[in-house]
């Protein structure tokens, strides 16, 4: 069973339960303004992107990209049902996202980024859909060793949100190689053991500048 369908049954048996999905606090850390246009990868039941379209308002516009069909039929419903209508839920991978290069002046994302097969791909979108200036605001999982193959290739595995986990050098050299070199680690946890490796949770912050610099974290 592929990747995309493993995502798909697990986080739709998930959609109507209460249990929490995200390792950060991205959406604390995030200060959308008023008028903005933001995105949520792995947006889920939509908690994050509806708080997200309250805070931007009328002007403000939010997209939620989620692979799983009953997450975002579970968050348009929560939508509706709340009155918030400048939100915007899409069905996507998040290597190919379908949006505009230059749309967006927010990314937002909770443990959702290492499910990525091509986390390369992932941020190199996330710099095409920023506008210069824009900035994200990421919170994810990172592994203390490096995952061995045999969960790594395991697409259950990485669906339960820990087998598919870069080390933190190469989570932080991919976001170097994706066009941002200045990245901010906003908060960072102890290790903790999930699935079958210890991990560590991170929040990590960077803009969309044009100016070359060297690739540093700080």
């Amino acid at each position: 069973m592929t990747l995309e369908n493993q995502i798909n049954i697990r986080y739709g048996e998930l959609a109507e339960s209460s249990c929490c999905l995200s390792c950060g606090g991205a959406i604390d850390h995030a200060k959308a303004r008023e008028g903005e246009t933001c995105l949520d990868l792995g947006s889920g039941r939509g908690q994050d992107a509806l708080k997200l379209a309250q805070e931007v308002g009328d002007k403000g516009l939010v997209y939620g990209i989620d692979l799983s069909d009953k997450m975002i039929a579970k968050a348009e419903r929560t939508a509706q049902k709340l009155g918030i209508s400048n939100v915007k839920f899409i069905r996507s991978n998040l290597e190919n996202l379908p949006l505009e290069s230059s749309s967006v002046d927010l990314v937002i994302s909770n443990c959702t980024i290492n499910h990525a097969s091509d986390k390369q791909a992932v941020w190199r979108e996330i710099y095409r859909v920023l506008r210069k200036g824009g900035r994200f605001v990421i919170s994810d999982i990172y592994a203390l060793r490096e995952v061995p193959p045999e969960y790594k290739n395991d697409p259950a595995a990485v669906a339960e949100c820990w087998a598919g986990a870069s080390t933190r050098e190469a989570y932080l050299k991919t976001l170097c190689a994706s066009g941002f070199p200045e990245v901010s680690i906003i908060e960072e946890s102890k290790p903790y053991d999930k699935g079958k490796i210890t991990v560590a949770s991170f929040t990590v912050s960077g803009i969309k500048d044009p100016k070359p610099v060297s690739c540093c974290c700080k």
